[in-house]
């Protein structure tokens, strides 16, 4: 039977969770499935566990490191599902995703992507709720608004996969521009199907650390688009602005701030005091 859905899971490093991943994907509710995992030039001790595991699986594919861009387009290039689910190794799904996944599709014929409500974890008593906006192309702008995301694979063939570039972060946010600047929206299922786990060193936090120049690539990379909303684009940023001059002013305000500058004044004036002389 042929598989509807495939469900790509790149693996680097991630010998403690990736099971949980696969897991998920194996009790996906939806039955017309297949799981492809590609290991990205992970270590000794994961490869260790993708062998254990492939037997649960419908392909491991082995290739160096390249980043995840790579690892999800040479998935999907070897997939045989009409849609594509990306699933990350220490992430998971509820069981009933998939399945309300493609009953949404088949409801409504522009939708391009579709998410869930996320439930972004540290450990089983601290996480917090994540919606995602969904929406059209003016919803993605400025900020990644979908996760967990299910699309078509004729979609990602028409945009030529992910940008191979983006080996830092942010390729999930340039990949979904690019699905539906011409067109569609993303859907988002009201239920928390998705758990992301939070790590204090990830590749979020790294791209967090690097987001301006990210921004600045995509900003550049997708520069008619920005020109064509130019009056949302320019709002934005203004508004960014405002709210850092907004938060300058509110740090003076404090006061631990006033403490510390009373403290400073008389260094100050004895300083200027000793100048003179």
């Amino acid at each position: 039977m042929n598989a509807v859905i495939s469900i790509i899971i790149p693996c680097y490093d991630d010998a403690e969770f990736i099971e949980q991943a696969v897991n998920s994907a194996i009790g996906q509710n939806y039955p017309y499935k297949e799981i492809i995992i590609v290991d990205d030039g992970s270590n000794l001790e994961t490869k260790r566990v993708l062998k254990n595991l492939e037997h649960k699986i419908d392909l491991l594919i082995t290739q160096e490191n390249k980043g995840p861009s790579s690892a999800r387009n040479i998935g999907i290039q070897n997939s045989s599902g009409k849609f594509i689910l990306v699933l990350d190794s220490d992430d998971y799904f509820d069981s009933k995703f998939c399945e309300l996944a493609i009953k949404s599709f088949e409801k409504n014929l522009n939708i391009k992507m579709i998410t869930c409500y996320a439930r972004w974890f540290w450990d089983d008593n601290n996480f917090q709720l994540f919606k995602p906006e969904g929406g059209t192309i003016q919803n993605f702008l400025f900020k990644n608004s979908s996760l967990g995301t299910i699309f078509r694979k004729q979609d990602w063939k028409e945009v030529l996969g992910y940008d191979e570039n983006m080996r830092n972060g942010f390729e999930d946010w340039e990949f979904y521009i690019r699905i539906l600047k011409n067109g569609g929206i993303a859907y988002v299922i009201p239920e928390v199907l998705f758990h992301y786990r939070k790590k204090n060193v990830s590749r979020t936090t790294y791209a967090n650390k690097n987001k301006y120049s990210l921004m600045e690539y995509v900003y550049i990379k997708h520069s008619a688009l920005y020109i064509e909303n130019f009056e949302i684009f320019a709002k934005f940023l203004l508004n960014k602005i405002k709210a850092e001059e907004k938060g300058k002013i509110k740090n003076i305000n404090r006061l631990e701030f006033k403490i510390g500058m009373a403290i400073l004044k008389p260094l100050r004036y004895f300083k200027h005091k000793l100048g003179r002389y």
